[in-house]
């Protein structure tokens, strides 16, 4: 079959490889009906993800049919629609019995598929794990309102779960990427008093204005004295940084009042620093890394009754042979790009 794999640095194509075959008892196969590319893809093109093999197919955005199961999975079977998670994870390690399935100590555990192991941009995927790693799709909701529920959209669940946003809030949000849309949505859930999303492309605030628009949206530049301004106790109750840069790491802390949470879910591609001695004295709680992607199941439940709702970020759809544009395009953050959404049939 032909895949899609991190060829080199700087150089992603298409590879021929045998279709994968169950190779553990918790396995599964899933013909992959519609996938997504994805910033992360980029940060391993670059060669700004240490862990990631040559070679590896790309893709961790996606969703399809079971086509077979090894003899231990137990939740699903084959023919049921699934959408994948991110995360394969053992769900018996010390860390997956806390809900931290990021750091699943087995071997094949974590964020592996489309980084150490073959991911989806293929006719076929194998997801070792398979009951924790797959979550069947309630028969009310289509694929592509599915297609982002093991990614994107769990990060924005999971940054919302970790920020403790409680009724009445301000929370602020940098960047309307995906990711930061994907926040929002759920933070909405939350009942804040207001979201307020602050972004410097003006393709992106007009995306937020038309789509969003009793969503308060700011530009870096206005960022500081619009909080302070407005915000009583001093800022943000809340700083969601999802946007990935030096300025808007050093704007979540300086807008989030004292006693804040700030939560970075940005993967940067260089290190950060933490000014202790002007932060001194804010008390702020900081929660960073990479998703626990263990709320699936509830994702679904909330897409299925109508209380999320992803698929506006869907802007540009391509088919699998025509991936090599569908990179460029998202890379190059052409045509006003937020999302794409890949056929592989």
């Amino acid at each position: 079959m032909l895949a899609y794999s991190y060829l080199d640095q700087n150089k992603f194509g298409f590879t021929k490889k045998p279709v994968p075959q169950i190779v553990g008892t918790r396995d599964a196969i899933v013909k992959v009906m519609l996938a997504s590319v994805c910033t992360s893809d980029l940060h391993i093109k670059g060669g700004h993800v240490p862990r990631a093999v040559r070679g590896v197919t790309v893709g961790h955005e996606m969703v399809g049919v079971v086509e077979k199961v090894g003899k231990d999975v137990r939740n699903v079977k084959a023919g049921d629609r699934v959408c994948v998670n991110v995360e394969t994870f053992c769900g018996e390690c010390f860390f997956c019995r806390r809900g931290f399935v990021n750091n699943c100590t087995d071997p094949l555990g974590g964020w592996a598929l489309g980084c150490r192991i073959d991911g989806g941009l293929a006719p076929y995927v194998r997801v070792p794990f398979a009951d924790r790693g797959l979550t069947v799709i309630p028969a009310n909701v289509d694929y592509e309102s599915a297609l982002f529920v093991g990614d994107v959209l769990a990060t924005g669940f999971w940054a919302t779960k970790i920020s403790q946003i409680e009724r009445g809030d301000t929370v602020l949000i940098l960047g309307a990427g995906p990711a930061g849309i994907c926040t929002m949505l759920c933070a909405e859930l939350k009942h804040p008093d207001r979201i307020i999303m602050c972004e410097q492309d003006p393709v992106r605030l007009e995306f937020l204005k038309r789509h969003y628009p009793h969503i308060f949206a700011v530009r870096p530049e206005d960022a500081k004295d619009f909080i302070l301004g407005s915000c009583a106790r001093g800022g943000a109750d809340v700083v969601v940084e999802a946007a990935g840069t030096e300025k808007s790491f050093r704007m979540a802390w300086e807008l989030a009042r004292p006693n804040a949470n700030v939560t970075i879910v940005a993967l940067y591609e260089k290190a950060q620093s933490l000014p202790l001695p002007e932060m001194y004295g804010k008390n702020l709680t900081f929660r960073t890394g990479g998703v626990d992607g263990c709320d699936c199941a509830e994702i679904l439940r909330l897409i299925s009754e109508g209380k999320i709702d992803t698929r506006p970020l869907i802007t540009h759809r391509f088919s699998f042979r025509d991936l090599d544009r569908a990179y460029e395009l998202f890379e190059k953050r052409e045509d006003g790009v937020m999302k794409i959404a890949v056929s592989m049939e």
